[in-house]
């Protein structure tokens, strides 16, 4: 294990330095800032914000999506922290900075459930579990066998799965998706900034912005496209976890319809923002959070 002290603002970072490059970059701390650490927990890469006042008793453990990675939880960990969460962000196993990139490929949707568990056993207190897209599904599968105070789903995987979402790929880049399941490599779906762009951020991102999110996006499992199509779908039936469910009304992955589902699957009511996939990296992030940090302060 090692770690390495940040010190972060609530500053929005330079679009035209790459997450790993500013997390590389020293400032003079200064009183309203909270120490953010990076280490290794289990070969996977752990973010941890702390909390500037009395932490309340319940941390936060972010998962992160497809091709993602911990960074994406950039403005999040800062903003939970100032507000009194012990803020966690994981890499699951071959994403950003965690190992096992060159296995990758064949991960399975139950292997990055044991990298939750791994990461929870380490925090010491069961924290609040915080999926978006492919990561909800880890979280959804996560509670099946174990208990939480709470979860939030944002834009999540719904528990019947990805099938909607391959047949819109289908229909409007078959030779994408074609390219895609004969290499066995998911990199070729975001394989541009302009299908980044496409599948999980509004049209009037800036484009200084975007360049900084490509460079960051990864490659994703292929075995976890099959779980999450038929061979290993999440149980709402042996969840007994309060959870939220957030969706994006611009969302061109999981239609507001199958994130209306997924909230009748866990007996409650999905809420939306007129923001894209990228919920907690769009205009308009600080909105979600502070919708999480009120629902949160009731569990």
């Amino acid at each position: 294990m090692y770690c390495v002290p940040r010190t972060l603002t609530m500053k929005e970072p330079d679009p035209k330095i790459s997450y790993q490059e500013s997390m590389n970059t020293h400032s003079k701390p200064e009183e309203d800032m909270s120490q953010q650490i990076v280490k290794k927990i289990n070969k996977l890469e752990v973010i941890k914000q702390e909390s500037v006042s009395d932490p309340k008793p319940t941390p936060i453990l972010f998962i992160h999506g497809a091709w993602h990675g911990a960074w994406c939880w950039e403005n999040f960990l800062p903003y939970f922290a100032e507000r009194g969460y012990n803020s966690y962000a994981v890499s699951l196993r071959g994403h950003a900075g965690s190992e096992g990139h060159n296995k990758l490929r064949w991960s399975s949707v139950n292997d990055y459930v044991q990298d939750v568990a791994s990461v929870v056993d380490s925090i010491g207190v069961p924290p609040i579990l915080v999926g978006h897209s492919m990561g909800g599904a880890v979280v959804q599968k996560y509670l099946e066998k174990t208990d939480c105070k709470g979860a939030v789903l944002l834009a999540s995987v719904p528990p019947f799965g990805l099938i909607n979402f391959i047949l819109k790929l289908i229909r409007k880049h078959p030779l994408l998706y074609l390219k895609s399941v004969i290499t066995t490599n998911l990199y070729h779906v975001v394989s541009s900034e302009k299908l980044v762009k496409e599948f999980c951020f509004s049209e009037d991102i800036a484009p200084e912005k975007l360049s900084r999110y490509f460079k960051e996006i990864g490659g994703e499992s292929f075995r976890v496209l099959i779980d999450l199509l038929f061979l290993n779908l999440p149980n709402p039936r042996k969840v007994n976890t309060p959870i939220l469910v957030l969706g994006a009304e611009q969302d061109k992955i999981f239609t507001m319809s199958e994130v209306e589902k997924t909230a009748a699957a866990y007996n409650t009511t999905a809420e939306f923002f007129p923001i894209a996939h990228d919920m907690m990296l769009e205009q308009g992030w600080q909105g979600v959070a502070d919708r999480m940090i009120d629902w949160l302060q009731n569990q």
